[in-house]
């Protein structure tokens, strides 16, 4: 049994603090998020009070607005034959009309305050409404964070004998992580968070378009919510499939790639034709994700940069190599022209030498592009 050295006390020690802070952190953030979402419905029930008093206000001050003209008509018509009234007449009919008139004024007054209330409770409910939704996120991901610093971070200590190894390797396992992490949070917030809050935006219009322009209108705004609703499905379902496909676990690699596909080809309205050679088999979990990972990369290229209408994927499993091909039409590029951030092609290549494959790239403008990966699969 190895003796434990100076260096392995201190990082465990570092991981300890890590771990306590990261903890209280998340405690505090679940707080804040309770705390908001008391609020939250502390005010949705005031704002739900405040529209009705709004709704009565608005019914009581059209009935006295009627009273008003009413009784400024009798005014009209006492004060145009006087001297057919007696002196408490004429007063009394004044007093009334001046009274209905100072009422309705009271009751306009009210009515603008207590709409002046419901705007402020709908400004600080959609405010509060991102807190918790910020406070959720950021609870989500400190918790990743505290089980990577509980279980995997503790089995380096295990695997490592050289401090500055276990440093070096733990600071490259965070940054690769904190560069998912960073993507996926860019992801969530440009993709299902941005269209389910313009869902919710647009299903606030539903009912004021019904009462003002009809069912035809409202039936519209209905519509285009649930195309949002869709998209953001997609959105959601292509994020967990971007973390890992469950059905590659499950169902393996070809029925997963199917799937994708048809939903690829189903969203963007274009044919992806999907063909593959040889007998079907399960591979090492590991293999079996690498190999996803690539296609994916190579049809999410295409769709996103190239704009073509079909994408040909096929895949064939020989006796020692297993070969990828994903061939577009779309506007193709310079192959010999290297493009700033074209992070999609760079992670290929490094996923494909890690797997001591061989990937080559061969495209022209304006002639589509078409990927081809060959693998060995003895590392299966």
């Amino acid at each position: 049994m190895s003796e434990s050295k100076p260096g392995d006390k201190a990082l465990d020690h570092i991981i300890q603090e890590m771990v306590d802070t990261v903890s209280n952190s998340k405690d505090e953030i679940f707080q804040i998020g309770e705390e908001s979402r008391s609020e939250f419905d502390q005010l949705k029930r005031e704002l739900d009070e405040t529209k009705k008093q709004v709704f009565v206000l608005i019914d009581e001050s059209d009935k006295l607005e009627q009273k008003v003209r009413f009784s400024r008509k009798r005014l009209s018509e006492v004060s145009k034959h006087f001297q057919h009234y007696s002196e408490e007449e004429i007063r009394k009919v004044y007093e009334q009309t001046h009274q209905l008139q100072m009422d309705l004024s009271m009751k306009q007054e009210k009515e603008k305050q207590l709409r002046q209330r419901r705007d402020d409770l709908e400004r600080r409910l959609k405010n509060l409404e991102e807190t918790i939704g910020r406070a959720e996120a950021l609870g989500g991901k400190i918790s990743v964070v505290l089980n990577y610093l509980t279980e995997d971070f503790r089995q380096v200590s295990e695997v490592l004998e050289d401090a500055k190894e276990k440093q070096e390797f733990g600071l490259q396992i965070i940054e690769a992580q904190e560069e998912e992490r960073r993507r996926l949070s860019r992801e969530i917030h440009d993709g299902p968070a941005q269209m389910l809050a313009n869902v919710m935006l647009r299903s606030d219009l539903v009912d004021r378009t019904f009462r003002e322009r009809g069912v035809d209108e409202a039936l519209k705004e209905i519509k285009d919510v649930r195309d949002m609703v869709r998209s953001a499905l997609y959105e959601v379902r292509r994020i967990i499939y971007d973390l890992r496909p469950m059905a590659l676990d499950d169902l393996g690699l070809i029925p997963t790639l199917k799937k994708y596909l048809s939903t690829v080809e189903e969203y963007n309205d274009m044919t992806i034709t999907f063909t593959h050679f040889g007998h079907e088999q399960r591979f090492a979990s590991k293999f079996e994700v690498a190999l996803f990972r690539l296609i994916q990369e190579a049809v999410q290229n295409a769709v996103k940069h190239a704009e073509p209408n079909d994408i040909q994927v096929k895949v064939e499993m020989k006796q020692s190599y297993f070969t990828i091909i994903v061939k577009d039409n779309g506007k193709g590029f310079d192959t010999s022209v290297k493009k700033e951030n074209s992070f999609g092609l760079v992670g290929m290549k490094e996923r494909v030498e890690m797997l001591e494959g061989e990937i080559t790239i061969d495209s022209t403008p304006g002639e589509g592009t078409m990927v081809m990966i060959q693998i060995p699969l003895d590392l299966s």
